[in-house]
């Protein structure tokens, strides 16, 4: 009887500390890293493209994992057409033409690859950089918040109709289809009046529109670009992206669950570039105040900046903040881990510190690691009230200075990472800073 109930503890135990492990940013019981995502890219060899996609597209297509496409200049899906990609199917952008896929209001795109079976869009060139091409532009008729509802891309396109690049309506429950298990790379190319694409553009995109599993690597642009609509991402991740890993704006209502973003302060964009960038408007005239702010609300996130010298690199300003929240813009964040940041997050100047304003902002039961600093509002020289009002108990968030190899499963892995949350091996006691430093 002793030795039965010797086992049951020891079972107790052990499933206890795989809850507690999973309690905090990304989870599950496995690594889903493993498998479909890749972070070596540059590594990886394509055949030589045997299919060219280039104008429109107005009749139902399926792409074949025997071929490899080319995206010559700016391809866009129209006339209600929907693009089917097999699993395994290779897209190879085009460099000298700064390839593009557009799937216009009304039309789908049904990509779903496989874990072992991934769809790869990528560079076409031997030496891939960040903004080899262009990116991948899903658009819908869901809300956004711009004067007239109704938007257009504003990227130097030139489509064969202004419909193929407008966005926005009153469907939230829009369907531009499905992406599951893809991965894009060394998108986000930059344009001389236009600024940069992204990885992944959602525009107006509504919530039966499906999004999971998608790594986007080493974009020149924001990766995960959101512009209104209801969108719910889920199992995505971000690496080493030079803009924002994930972009909201123009009144989205968003959830995001289970992500990823993995920064690095040596390609960050000197400009400004945040794991979470969340506004409602890019100028406040433009925003139409009738229609709903932007609204994200992001459960089990795992954002870490990786530095080879973390305390240096804060010292001489490669680091900067993981969350910039703007004005009008409700963000929920919680069971979250926000590791090796300055600040953690930072609420924009404009933002009244008062009851109502941090109603729209609640942060609990989140991991901050190794921050130097918590919470702050910009340019402020003095965060204690919010740092008193977020650490309070109610909030249930938890504070550390542990490094990446002690706070995370196995992050120095180059092939598959696992950047789980290892909570029985975490170092509360390591000072990367010095309690006395000068917050700034």
């Amino acid at each position: 009887m002793k030795k039965i109930t010797l086992t049951s503890l020891f079972f107790l135990l052990v499933f206890g500390n795989l809850f507690a492990q999973q309690e905090k940013g990304i989870t599950g019981y496995n690594n889903w890293l493993d498998t479909w995502t890749d972070f070596q890219p540059n590594k990886a060899d394509y055949e030589e493209p045997t299919q060219i996609l280039s104008g429109n597209i107005s009749e139902d297509i399926t792409l074949n994992k025997r071929d490899t496409y080319l995206l010559l200049g700016d391809v866009f899906v129209t006339d209600s057409t929907t693009l089917t990609i097999e699993p395994g199917t290779v897209i190879l952008g085009d460099y000298k033409t700064k390839g593009a896929l557009i799937i216009a209001n009304g039309s789908k795109i049904i990509a779903e690859g496989k874990p072992t079976d991934p769809i790869i869009f990528t560079s076409n060139r031997s030496d891939k950089k960040p903004g080899d091409w262009g990116g991948l532009f899903l658009l819908g008729n869901a809300p956004i918040n711009i004067f007239g509802n109704v938007a257009s891309l504003n990227y130097g396109f030139k489509p064969s109709s202004t419909e193929n690049i407008s966005y926005g309506g009153d469907n939230t429950e829009s369907n531009s289809g499905k992406l599951n298990y893809l991965r894009i790379e060394y998108a986000g190319k930059k344009t001389k009046d236009f600024g940069n694409f992204s990885g992944l553009t959602l525009a107006g995109v509504g919530k039966k529109t499906a999004i999971s599993n998608i790594m986007i690597s080493y974009s020149e642009g924001n990766s995960f670009n959101v512009l209104g609509g209801e969108v719910n991402l889920t199992k995505t991740v971000s690496y080493r992206s030079n803009k924002n890993d994930y972009n909201f704006n123009y009144g989205t209502q968003s959830s995001i669950e289970n992500a990823l973003a993995i920064r690095s302060p040596y390609i960050s964009s000197p400009d400004g570039s945040r794991c979470i960038s969340a506004s409602s408007y890019d100028i406040i005239e433009n925003a139409d105040t009738t229609k709903k702010e932007t609204f994200v609300n992001a459960e089990n996130l795992t954002l870490v900046n990786i530095s080879n010298d973390l305390k240096s690199d804060i010292q001489v300003g490669l680091v900067q903040e993981a969350i910039l929240i703007g004005p009008d813009v409700s963000l929920n964040l919680n069971r979250s881990v926000i590791s090796g940041f300055k600040p953690a997050i930072i609420l924009d100047e404009n933002i009244d510190i008062n009851n109502e304003s941090l109603e729209k902002v609640k942060i609990t039961n989140s991991y901050f690691n190794n921050c130097k600093g918590n919470i702050f509002k910009k340019y402020a020289t003095n965060n204690d009230d919010l740092e008193s009002w977020y650490g309070s108990r109610a909030f249930d968030n938890v504070y550390s200075k542990g490094p990446d190899k002690e706070t995370f499963i196995d992050s120095d892995n180059s092939r598959t990472p696992d950047f789980r949350l290892r909570i029985n091996k975490i170092i509360a006691s390591n000072d990367y800073f010095d309690d006395d430093d000068e917050e700034e």
